[in-house]
């Protein structure tokens, strides 16, 4: 996700990338944004439900491509404490004081993948998903939150934010890559109308900073080269006329 909020509507946003660490079974997901609630009850469990789930938009409904799962939540293991030593580099970077200025990510993003509503917090312990067959916009396939604890209820007109990033033992090739949004009927955590999640399913791992910084170095050498190439072919031309 880019995390941080590039969009001026207020939004709830999830990135997720492979793992550096275990790119072929394991993704890292990244939480930021902020929003206005419905009233509604975010779950320890259950299955579909618009007060935390939501249908998705883009690529026809379609966001599941391998292992596709039915009414299932995964587990997501928070960040930090996991063995994830790259992971944890790469967003340790990206925050507000870390090694890189590029910060891409909301400031406690390395935290416990965590949801605040109003005055109540609980850890976001599950990514819920469930594959609809059908697909289209009438059968949209489904993500959701699950929390620890307890439930968490809310009521309309609630301040929302999420924060934290989290490994999830599914690999990138499970999802179409791409960004999605939520459709018009969900979640209520989220407010109303839609387009109040981006979700971005990212199919290459987070860009290194210093790899940020040799791409913007090469494409400056090649913009000096070439104008020097120009240059020189004017004044040569000029010279024969």
């Amino acid at each position: 996700m880019r995390g941080g909020g590039y969009s001026a509507q207020a939004q709830l946003i999830v990135d997720v990338y492979p793992s550096q660490d275990n790119p072929t079974t394991h993704t890292l997901w990244v939480f930021s944004g902020t929003g206005t609630t419905l009233s509604g009850t975010i779950r320890t469990s259950g299955s579909s439900h618009a007060d935390d789930t939501w249908e998705i938009s883009g690529n026809n409904g379609n966001i599941y491509n391998a292992n596709k799962a039915r009414d299932t939540n995964f587990q997501l293991s928070p960040l930090f404490s996991s063995s994830n030593i790259e992971d944890i580099h790469s967003v340790s970077n990206r925050i507000p004081g870390g090694v890189s200025t590029n910060t891409i990510f909301a400031a406690s993003a390395t935290n416990t993948p965590t949801i605040t509503i109003g005055s109540g917090s609980r850890t976001i312990s599950h990514i819920f998903m469930h594959d609809d067959p059908g697909g289209g916009l009438g059968g949209a396939d489904n993500i959701g939150i699950r929390v620890s604890g307890s439930n968490l209820g809310y009521s309309s007109g609630n301040s929302s934010a999420w924060v934290g990033s989290g490994i999830l033992n599914k690999p990138i090739g499970d999802f179409f890559a791409g960004t999605y949004n939520d459709l018009i009927n969900g979640p209520n955590f989220a407010g109303s109308g839609g387009n109040n999640i981006r979700l971005t399913i990212n199919s290459q791992i987070i860009p290194e900073p210093e790899e940020y910084a040799l791409v913007f170095g090469l494409f400056a050498l090649g913009f000096v080269l070439c104008r020097r190439h120009f240059q020189k072919k004017r004044q040569q031309q000029a010279a024969t006329s």
